[in-house]
């Protein structure tokens, strides 16, 4: 991989990663000084395993929905095409650590949801791909590792 591609993801190395981590994408700068923070927070190990669709619709609703209970400021939380985690995107919001504390709220609130927020055919283009078990399960499994969330690349790099 010689050539840098405009996507950032592109030029990152996935066979040298070590999921799960909470890693700082990238800043952009508005003309206005505003700056967007995109965080890559990767559930499962990138071409070894994935999020099974259901699970993944499911953790992404609640954690869009009660991520903005513990941060300021969230434009948004997208899945990864390849399944294996998702991007977070906040305004003017530079500490990290605080970041971490938000997600690890979230989580938390996952495990304790009783519905999938929005799970229904008028707030969601696919309603019936939903498993709240399964979103119950990826928490458990990203909060039993948070000792690990800032390491991105392991201990062998």
């Amino acid at each position: 991989m010689t050539e840098k591609m405009n996507v950032e993801s592109f030029n990152l190395d996935h066979t040298k990663v070590r999921a799960p981590y909470v890693r700082l994408v990238g800043i952009t700068e508005g003309k206005n000084g505003d700056k967007i923070h995109k965080y890559d927070i990767r559930f499962k190990q990138p071409n070894k395993e994935h999020m099974e669709m259901d699970a993944l619709h499911s953790i992404e609703h609640l954690m869009a929905e009660k991520s903005r209970n513990h941060l300021d400021h969230v434009i948004d939380i997208g899945p990864m095409g390849c399944q294996t985690g998702f991007y977070l995107a906040v305004l003017n919001h530079d500490d990290y650590d605080e970041i971490l504390n938000a997600l690890e709220k979230t989580f938390q609130d996952v495990l304790e949801a009783d519905e999938v927020p929005a799970c229904n055919e008028v707030q969601c283009g696919w309603a019936a791909n939903h498993s709240l078990e399964g979103a119950k399960q990826l928490a458990q499994e990203i909060l039993d590792r948070k000792d690990e969330w800032k390491d991105v690349f392991g201990e062998e790099a």
